[in-house]
């Protein structure tokens, strides 16, 4: 599969294991929350927001303007403390954020 219709199925499903777990929610946070410059805005928001709000719109963004990926991720670590500290028993998550840095950390011509 080309590396951008990966990252788009890898899109939709982290988004639908989100809304399986109510993670993803219909308002979005306070706009000086959205600008912080924390890695993955850890002050202003929770992973799953930064997700929803920061994450999957910049790569929408990328797949739809066919602009160079990410050179590599380190995403998953930060899923399975969010899944840990939320109790989500959600391993699909997890494996899906794994599949992504996996997917960043690979050549693509």
């Amino acid at each position: 599969m080309p590396p951008y219709a990966e990252l788009q199925q890898l899109l939709l499903n982290i988004e639908a294991e989100m809304r399986a777990w109510s993670l993803w929610t219909a308002t979005p946070p306070a706009t000086h929350a959205l600008q912080s410059v924390t890695p993955f805005c850890i002050d202003t928001l929770s992973f799953w927001q930064w997700v929803q709000w920061i994450m999957v719109p910049r790569f929408q963004q990328l797949i739809e303007q066919q602009q160079p990926l990410p050179l590599n991720s380190h995403m998953a670590p930060m899923a399975r403390e969010a899944v840990i500290r939320h109790a989500i028993k959600s391993s699909k998550l997890i494996e899906y954020f794994s599949e992504l840095d996996q997917l960043l950390a690979t050549p693509h011509p």
